[in-house]
């Protein structure tokens, strides 16, 4: 009856096809799993607890959720499409271009200053929607909307993904050191970020010509 054990895992399949809530199907998945390998439920809750304690800091990001709450209800995100709604010139594209730049040189000199829920959410989608109303003149529709949001999103994935390597004590570096090594092949973090400079450089090229296109792509759509 070893193969009891599995439930768990049967558990966590069946609840992410049914799109049931993430944590509580795991948190089930875990309790089932304990009960049928014998244990007892102050038992369980202290392995859960002791888990919980031992990566406690791969949750920290939590604490800055609450000061990005208290500064949005305090007017941060009117405050930041403000700024922009006077800057008459400035559109989606350009703001975001400039976020590019500054999200790729921050990541290659290790400056933590990015990061969705800390700063696309509350600061650079509402100037992004701010620039794209200025630049067309009406408000957004649903589909323009849910774009800006896309755009602003990825704009943070392209600078951190090709900026933090041209930093050589990068975690993404020392993993490809460690793999490359492993494999036979003699390199070192050093080699690694110069060779990364030049595919950095690209990602902001593309991606300033991806969000011109973009600015283009909603004046055609706005005019038709």
């Amino acid at each position: 009856m070893e193969w009891i054990r599995l439930i768990g895992v049967v558990i966590i399949v069946v609840g992410f096809l049914m799109k049931l809530d993430t944590l509580a199907v795991v948190i089930l998945a875990g309790l089932i799993t304990g009960l049928v390998s014998g244990m007892g439920i102050i038992e369980i809750l202290h392995v859960l607890g002791s888990a919980f304690i031992t990566n406690r800091f791969a949750s920290i990001f939590i604490i800055s959720l609450p000061v990005i709450a208290i500064l949005e209800r305090y007017g941060l995100k009117v405050q930041a499409s403000n700024l922009i709604a006077k800057i008459g010139h400035a559109t989606a594209g350009k703001v975001l271009s400039l976020y590019m730049g500054i999200r790729t040189i921050a990541s290659a000199l290790s400056i933590r200053i990015g990061g969705h829920v800390q700063f696309i959410r509350p600061l650079i989608l509402p100037m992004t929607e701010a620039a794209a109303k200025n630049d067309l003149g009406q408000d957004l529709d649903e589909a323009q909307t849910e774009k800006v949001k896309a755009y602003a999103a990825s704009v943070e994935n392209y600078g951190n993904f090709f900026g933090q390597n041209v930093f050589a004590g990068s975690t993404g570096v020392l993993l490809i050191v460690g793999t490359l090594s492993t494999q036979g092949y003699a390199i070192t973090p050093a080699q690694v970020a110069i060779a990364s400079i030049p595919i950095a450089i690209c990602a902001v090229v593309v991606s300033v010509i991806q969000f011109m296109i973009a600015d283009k792509k909603m004046k055609r759509g706005t005019k038709s």
